[in-house]
């Protein structure tokens, strides 16, 4: 019988990137779960229970608020995984995960969120954000971290980008192919009956190149009212900028954010996102986004039937959107359609028939590859080609 081990970066916050860890251990029947951390209590009732390996990182001290202050250990930690006794090895990675080690004759597939954003772009980060930091010992640090990751990304066998834009940049940084098989959304988790209510939604964490300001900005001079869903560093600025129309209600369990969702006149993406995953969810409850014209949001969002986009960003390119919006008839049959073709089944379908494609020999057997899987080629190169570089 095949041996299939998940790792995920670390399982310290439930965010995209760790539903879609938890959706892929799911579909591997029988797989162990590594990571590098956890805190449990900030996770889903299904990661709580999956007996979550760890490394030595979980026993330093305040990982709950200070993981990602651990830049520099990462690598260490992931490099002293030993998954020699597996056959597949499937990595969830935000910037670490792909470079776990595997036996030579094992396959490696990983789901990449992102290229490390915090290192290779932490200048456009800021630069958006309109910070300037100056931290003596940065430079240092960056320069480390990105020849480690140029050295981790030769570990895969092959990559699964999480949108185009991420594959163009897994392409740019690691001179690597990707197939493109965007991440799941649970659409039976949302009603499309829920009464609106007279407020705008954003649902993120709380960090400065999210651009949560820009979203506070527009609904301050437009007052409207704006419910902010997430925690992190960056609240206290927001909480100082925000006006009496703008409500903070911190990190939430699922069932009040599909609430939320559900009862919101619209969702604002204000800044830059790899995936446009947050606003099928949204629209699988029936209602309508507005969002910047960046990143994967572009590949997920249909302008004038799904939500609308604003084009520079600042308050008033926003505030505008959002009054166009307002004149605008969004149907909620129309919005759940289009989120259903980004499923949890349609993911389970295109996923594990690239594992299937990629690991014949495995013969992985699940509910999902019941039905009639399609078959997914490489792109440019195809899978054969797009082996790890040794």
């Amino acid at each position: 019988m095949s041996r299939i081990a998940v790792f995920h970066d670390n399982f310290a916050q439930m965010g995209d990137a760790e539903k879609v860890a938890e959706e892929i251990y799911n579909l591997l029947s029988g797989a162990a779960l590594h990571s590098t951390l956890t805190v449990p209590e900030l996770l889903s009732e299904g990661l709580r229970n999956a007996n979550i390996q760890t490394t030595w990182m979980q026993h330093l001290p305040g990982i709950k608020d200070y993981f990602r202050h651990y830049s520099l250990l990462y690598p260490l930690a992931v490099e002293s995984v030993d998954l020699t006794n597996y056959d597949l090895v499937v990595s969830s990675c935000l910037g670490y995960a792909k470079g776990i080690r595997k036996r030579k004759d094992a396959v490696h597939v990983c789901y990449c969120h992102s290229p490390m954003n915090w290192v290779w772009r932490y200048d456009d980060n800021n630069a958006r954000a309109g910070l300037e930091v100056e931290q003596p010992l940065l430079p240092g640090m960056l320069a480390r971290l990105k020849r480690w990751d140029l050295r981790s990304a030769k570990q895969p066998d092959y990559f699964v980008a999480n949108s185009q834009i991420v594959a163009e940049r897994i392409g740019e940084i690691y001179q690597r192919e990707a197939i493109v098989i965007p991440p799941p959304i649970d659409v039976d988790r949302f009603q499309s009956d829920e009464p609106q209510e007279d407020y705008y939604l954003v649902l993120s964490p709380l960090v400065h190149y999210k651009r949560i300001d820009i979203a506070i900005e527009a609904c301050n001079r437009l007052n409207r009212r704006l419910v902010i869903v997430g925690d992190g560093p960056d609240r206290s600025r927001l909480e100082r900028l925000a006006g009496p129309s703008i409500t903070f209600a911190g990190r939430q369990p699922d069932e009040v954010v599909t609430r939320y969702a559900g009862r919101c006149r619209a969702l604002i993406v204000p800044g830059e996102e790899d995936s446009g995953m947050r606003p099928l969810e949204v629209n699988a409850a029936g209602r309508p986004v507005v969002a910047f014209r960046a990143g994967g949001v572009l590949e997920t969002v249909v302008e004038g039937a799904t939500g609308l986009f604003f084009d520079q960003p600042t308050g008033n390119s926003l505030a505008v959107a959002i009054e166009d919006l307002e004149t605008r008839s969004w149907h909620r049959t129309a919005l759940r359609r289009h989120a259903r073709a980004f499923d949890r089944p349609v993911f389970a379908k295109k996923f594990l028939g690239f594992l299937n494609e990629v690991a014949p020999s495995l013969e992985l057997r699940t509910l999902a590859l019941q039905n009639s899987m399609p078959t997914l080629k490489m792109h440019a190169i195809g899978a054969t080609a797009a082996r790890g570089a040794r």
